[in-house]
């Protein structure tokens, strides 16, 4: 099938490029910047040759693009908990969510496929399932914003379109072309900038499970669909336990009430508006975490056949390719870089390389249909060492 992918470019959309392509079908991208994309796609070892550039806000682009294709996979959208790109945020995913829908019913395709979010669900009290109501999204804009498109799409669904929703958790692992906020949370969690421990659940994706899982849906003749894709809920405290483990640092954490935190989130935004640097935290993250019960991903297990990697693996894969990436400081990633630091134990940085063209090779969609959930080791060919994902190297 050919199928138009739009934001392409994106962390989410360039992985599900490699796993739509690694699955046979022909891709067609719809992008505002094409000198990007080879940016975006080279780490993951594809390249596509058929691209239409224009923007999703452009009726006639989106309509150009549709041409000749059966099938969509709409991942365009601005991903931002940045209180200054909020304006931008609700200007733009709803209206977006829109055009590009109403193009793919009327071209006919099938499947539509339209990456929300389980934000787009949030507040509940409950965990999430893919018939939970839509959410309000109160004052977080990325929220309010996927909400929104969230209802566009279930009025085509209605309707009978066959509009397949996905709704991803806070997607995280290697090769993020815009180092995006899951990545930037860990990032400050480790430069030991939000050392609070939230009330509620952050659902974490492995962008090889999500990428995997929209490839396995391009199957025409289903209808409409809901699947939750959040991966692992893990609590604030399981996530620090996961994080010190992996890097042998203590990691401190402070409770702190929700409502504090909330309240704390709404001061940082303010201070947000007049700064030039990214500031450790805002409101709408932990308005993300501290009204989540949880998510459900039964659905997508069962019926397409897939799981994702464990938790400390998604993580290793984000920590080493942060500091890889210059995002990171060697030193604060601990013993996940130790062979780097230390040479004289016989494992050298080849390895992590080696290991991350491993975790490249785990995201393909052939081996992400399989279990994965045990964490996965393999032997060098060079120095004798065992390259783990909770170790990097055991002598």
């Amino acid at each position: 099938m050919r199928v138009l992918i739009t934001g392409g470019t994106g962390f989410v959309g360039s992985h599900t490029v490699a796993a739509v392509a690694r699955a046979g079908h022909a891709v067609r991208l719809l992008v505002r910047r094409p000198e990007r994309v080879d940016a975006a796609l080279a780490p993951l070892g594809i390249s596509v040759q058929d691209i239409v550039s224009g923007d999703v806000l452009d009726p006639e682009s989106v309509q150009t693009a549709v041409e000749g294709c059966d099938a969509i996979i709409n991942a365009a959208a601005i991903y931002s908990l940045d209180p200054r790109k909020a304006a931008s945020v609700l200007a733009t995913n709803a209206r977006a969510t829109t055009i590009v829908l109403e193009a793919a019913v009327r071209a006919g395709l099938d499947p539509i496929v339209h990456v929300s979010s389980y934000v787009a669900l949030l507040p509940s009290r409950h965990v999430l399932t893919p018939d939970s109501p839509v959410g309000a999204g109160g004052a977080a804009a990325y929220p309010r914003s996927k909400a929104q498109s969230e209802l566009i799409a279930r009025r085509h669904q209605s309707a009978g379109a066959p509009v397949v929703t996905t709704y991803p958790g806070a997607v995280a692992g290697p090769d993020d072309p815009y180092f995006g906020d899951t990545a930037f949370t860990l990032a400050m969690i480790l430069r030991n900038r939000v050392p609070f421990a939230l009330p509620g659940r952050w659902a974490v994706a492995d962008v090889g499970y999500v990428a995997g899982a929209h490839a396995a849906m391009i199957e025409p003749g289903r209808g409409p669909r809901r699947y939750l894709l959040g991966g692992h809920n893990t609590t604030w405290n399981d996530l620090y336990a996961s994080l010190r483990h992996l890097t042998g640092r203590r990691l401190p954490a402070v409770p702190a009430p929700g409502s504090l935190a909330r309240a704390s989130g709404r001061a940082m935004d303010a201070l947000q508006r007049l700064a030039r640097t990214r500031l450790p935290v805002g409101h709408q993250g932990p308005w993300i975490i501290t009204r989540c019960a949880g998510t459900d991903d039964t659905t997508t297990r069962q019926e397409l056949g897939i799981e994702p990697p464990r938790l400390e693996q998604t993580l290793a894969d984000t920590i080493r390719w942060m500091v890889q990436a210059g995002h990171l400081p060697a030193r604060l990633a601990g013993d996940l870089v130790a062979a780097d630091v230390h040479p004289h134990s016989g494992c050298h940085s080849d390895h992590i390389t080696g290991l991350s063209a491993h975790a490249a090779a785990m995201r393909n969609p052939d081996v992400a249909a399989r279990r994965v959930g045990d964490l996965i080791s393999y032997q060098s060919d060079r120095k004798g060492c065992a390259v783990t994902a909770d170790k990097v190297c055991k002598p």
